[in-house]
C-alpha cells in the first residue's frame, strides 16, 4: 500500500531434522552425527505427491495480498501438511500396511502353489496333445475340406451386367 520499500522473498522449510533437533536440550547435540535418512521412495513411485505450497496457492503480479498475510498462509499450509499427514499415518499405515500384506501373501501363495504349477503341467501336457490333436485333424478335417475343395473347385461364377 505504498509503505512496502521492497519485496522479500521467503521461504520456510519444515525438514523433520530440523523440527527435531530444535527441541532437543543444545548441550546433548555436541555427541550425535546426524546423517541423512534412506530414501524412503527410490523408484519414485509418489513422484506426484510431491506438493509444494508454489504449486497450489500463486498469486499473480497484479494482486498480491500482504507479505505477512502470505508468510503466514504458506506456514500455515506447511504445517498443516505435515501434521495432518503424520495423524493419518499415525492411524492407518499400520492397518493398510497388515492388508496388504496379507493380499499380496495370498496372491504370492496362490500363484507360486496354483498357477505355476498348472500352467507347468499344461506344458507338459502340450506336446501329446498336439499330436493327439494332429492325428484327428489328418483324419477327419483335412480329408474334409478337400473334399469340398475338389467338388466346389468345379463351380464357376459369371458376373453379367444387365
Amino acid at each position: 500500500m505504498g509503505l512496502e520499500k521492497e519485496k522479500s522473498d521467503c521461504s520456510i522449510i519444515m525438514d523433520e531434522d530440523e523440527f527435531n533437533r530444535s527441541i532437543e536440550p543444545i548441550l546433548s547435540k555436541k555427541g550425535k552425527v546426524y546423517t541423512a535418512e534412506p530414501d524412503r521412495d527410490p523408484n519414485d513411485i509418489n513422484a506426484h505427491l510431491k506438493v509444494n505450497f508454489g504449486d497450489v496457492i500463486a498469486e499473480p503480479i497484479s494482486t498480491h495480498s500482504f507479505d505477512k498475510v502470505w508468510i503466514g498462509s504458506h506456514a500455515a499450509f506447511e504445517l498443516v501438511k505435515f501434521l495432518f499427514y503424520r495423524l493419518l499415518t499415525t492411524l492407518l499405515a499400520v492397518p493398510m500396511a497388515f492388508i496388504l500384506g496379507l493380499v499380496f501373501g495370498v496372491l504370492s501363495c496362490i500363484h507360486i502353489w496354483l498357477v505355476m504349477p498348472v500352467i507347468q503341467s499344461l506344458m507338459m501336457l502340450l506336446p501329446s496333445v498336439q499330436v493327439v490333436w494332429r492325428s484327428l485333424t489328418d483324419m477327419f478335417i483335412t480329408p474334409l475340406f478337400h473334399s469340398m475343395g475338389k467338388s466346389l473347385s468345379s463351380i464357376q461364377v459369371k458376373s453379367t451386367e444387365y
